[in-house]
């Protein structure tokens, strides 16, 4: 049976999974607007309407039903044997039913459900999941669980651009991991997001100072959080103006991790590098070119929608670098701007970019206007270093 609103948030989760706007799914024979009204739980579908978007979706109708509601154990067994979201969605349901669930199986069943929301990119979702999550550890009192859960929750804020409670809760998450002597994935895990946060606070001394904590933890160790500290120490260098410290140590982390450990990771570096090619000086376009096209190798087998907006972004970036302005506007204007799941930092360049544009397109006055909007914006959520980048460039862009 279709209930409604389930129906339409199932519609639009389906959706944006796929990258599909609106008009996309919508195709020749319904409108937007009923498609709207559809996602909003303001119409009843029919059965033949059902129908037609499954086939747009390449889903099976039953996909829109209610799922049933068992207990969270089998919930969980299921959602952790399966792939799919009807297993999640199941599990969601057992779980806003049984809130005196033993909070060990809450626990699992939050990571779960937190992790799969931000692989779709649903950074407040997963931000609400994994503020239960860090409830939950104390009641359990197990110091690895405590960390895990505000490691987790900072990165998820920082995405978000709520530094100060993103910083509270790195803190709190090295801390736990120096008191209890966790262990070196654990240490090195809540050092990286602290990192990270601290350096979009601004905090670049300290962000250095636990850069290189970091990297000496992890210097007898190959992999992926080897590979991730490397790329946090190139990011602080970078902030700090070192932009060749910077390079050689992304570098030394593209060449030292292999693909078959971890595609996703292995993609995300040559993202990660393409972005600081574009933003050194002097501007390293052919090798921003080069690191993005080894990434869209990777992409079409592992990349999810947020892969792939952050490729575009970065090529529409590559493309104003080059001066090729229309290019540019044509590549900003494919991005549904109400549908990005890119981090708070991508989302702010991107508007940085679109306003530079519109002051080489002629309207001056309303670009310059809005960058100094992003720049306050910035600075009173606390994301200094980037309040930093915008009026720098303002500063820099000509007028007239």
């Amino acid at each position: 049976m279709v209930e409604l609103p389930a129906f339409g948030r199932r519609l639009k989760e389906l959706r944006m999974e796929r990258g599909l706007s609106q008009a996309a799914l919508a195709g020749d024979d319904m409108s937007t607007g009923y498609l709207s009204r559809l996602e909003s739980g303001a119409r009843q579908p029919t059965a033949r309407v059902i129908a037609y978007l499954a086939e747009r979706l390449q889903v099976d109708p039953c996909v829109f039903e209610e799922p049933g509601v068992g207990s969270v154990a089998e919930a969980l067994a299921l959602a952790t044997s399966a792939d799919g979201d009807e297993a999640l969605q199941k599990l969601a349901a057992a779980l806003e039913l049984s809130p005196a669930v033993d909070p060990t199986l809450r626990w699992q069943a939050l990571w779960l459900l937190a992790d799969a929301h931000a692989r779709r990119g649903a950074r407040q979702e997963e931000s609400v999941l994994l503020e239960e999550l860090v409830r939950t550890s104390e009641e359990l009192m197990l110091p690895e669980l405590q960390c895990r859960a505000r490691t987790q929750l900072a990165r998820c804020l920082r995405t978000l651009g709520d530094i100060p409670r993103a910083l509270k809760a790195g803190q709190e998450a090295c801390r736990l991991a120096y008191d209890h002597k966790l262990s070196v994935q654990d240490t090195g895990a809540a050092l990286l997001t602290l990192v990270s946060v601290e350096a979009e606070a601004g905090r670049l001394s300290d962000a250095r100072a636990h850069a290189d904590d970091l990297v000496e933890l992890v210097a007898e160790r190959n992999g992926t959080l080897r590979a991730e500290a490397l790329w946090a120490a190139a990011t602080v260098n970078f902030r700090q103006g070192d932009s060749a410290t910077a390079r050689d140590l992304l570098e030394q982390a593209l060449t030292e991790l292999d693909s078959r450990l971890d595609l996703v990771l292995w993609m995300r570096l040559r993202l990660a590098a393409a972005s600081l090619y574009l933003q050194s000086s002097p501007r390293q376009l052919d090798e921003c070119r080069r690191r993005l096209d080894e990434a869209e190798s990777a992409l079409s087998l592992v990349g999810t929608p947020v892969h792939q907006q952050e490729m575009l972004t970065l090529r529409v970036h590559l493309a104003f670098e080059e001066g090729r302005y229309a290019d540019a506007r044509a590549a900003h204007d494919e991005l549904v701007l109400d549908e990005l799941r890119l981090t708070y930092r991508d989302r702010i360049r991107l508007d940085m970019l679109h306003n530079r544009l519109l002051i080489l397109e002629g309207q001056a006055q309303q670009g310059v206007q809005q960058l100094r909007e992003l720049a306050e914006r910035a600075q009173q959520t606390s994301n200094i270093d980037l309040a930093a980048e915008i009026w720098r460039t303002l500063a820099e862009t000509p007028k007239d």
